[in-house]
Order: structure tokens, then C-alpha cells, then sequence
């Protein structure tokens, strides 16, 4: 239903990236990064769907959960917690997995910046080294949040 609900919507809005019943997620990319109000109309259609999703996903659930969330504020009122890392950092392992430099930087220009997100946080996880550096970090934080 979340699925369906989206596409109709993204469809009604952009009707040219809806190919074959999928959302082409490039041309629609290529729509809301480069204008403010195309990305707010995005948003406006997925986020209430995303949320929804996820508190009917942890209905009832008692315990830690960690939600991975492109967003600095959400409406569902939990602890925030941000992954760093430098700007240059994040452009360079972007392009490492296929992504063009201008590409990475013209999104990143529609995001928050990093001063932004890091403003946000209850809790920044550093990432600025390697991925076994990162592992170890989030195992600690693990370990404590279950204690």
C-alpha cells in the first residue's frame, strides 16, 4: 500500500519519471535537487508515508531501534543521531561508488549542510576513518544503548 500510495502520487506530480510502474529515480532526482519547492512537494508526498510506516513497523516494540534517516527533523520525536563525516570525505566514497563529483555536490547543495546536521544531533558517531573504525564505534554505542 506505502508503495502504491507513493507512486501515485509522484506519478500525478511527475508524470514523465514513472516508467513501466517504477519510479525513475534518477530523472526524478534531477527534478527536486535543483529546485527548493520540487524537493518540499517530494517530501510533503514521502514523509508522512515513511513515518507512518515506521511507527506501524514498531508498534508495540520494546527495545532499541536504530532508524536510518536522511532527515535532520523528524515528527516522531526520537533522539537524533548523526553519522560524520567531512564533506570532502563523503563527495570522495560517494564518487567511489559510482556517483559523478558534480553529481554528489549538487545534492548535497539541496541538503543540510554538515554545520546544520551536526547542530541537530544528540549524538554524533564520527566517520571519518575507515569502515572497520566505523564498525567498532557503532558496536560500543551498541553495547552501551543495551546496558
Amino acid at each position: 500500500m506505502l508503495a502504491e500510495e507513493g507512486l501515485n502520487a509522484v506519478s500525478a506530480r511527475w508524470p514523465q519519471v514513472v516508467v513501466d510502474g517504477a519510479v525513475d529515480r534518477k530523472g526524478l532526482a534531477a527534478i527536486v535537487f535543483d529546485d527548493p519547492v520540487e524537493l518540499a512537494a517530494l517530501e510533503a508526498i514521502t514523509h508522512p508515508l515513511i513515518f507512518g510506516r515506521i511507527e506501524a513497523d514498531l508498534e508495540g516494540f520494546d527495545g532499541v531501534a536504530v532508524v536510518e534517516m536522511p532527515l535532520i527533523a523528524t515528527e516522531l520525536g526520537w533522539p537524533s543521531m548523526v553519522v560524520d563525516a567531512p564533506d570532502e570525505i563523503r563527495i570522495d566514497r560517494t564518487v567511489a561508488r559510482g556517483m559523478e563529483r558534480a553529481e554528489v555536490e549538487r545534492r548535497m547543495r539541496a541538503q543540510p549542510t554538515r554545520a546544520e546536521w551536526l547542530g541537530s544531533a544528540d549524538l554524533v558517531i564520527p566517520n571519518h576513518g575507515s569502515l572497520d573504525d566505523l564498525k567498532e564505534t557503532v558496536e560500543n554505542l551498541r553495547q552501551f544503548l543495551l546496558s
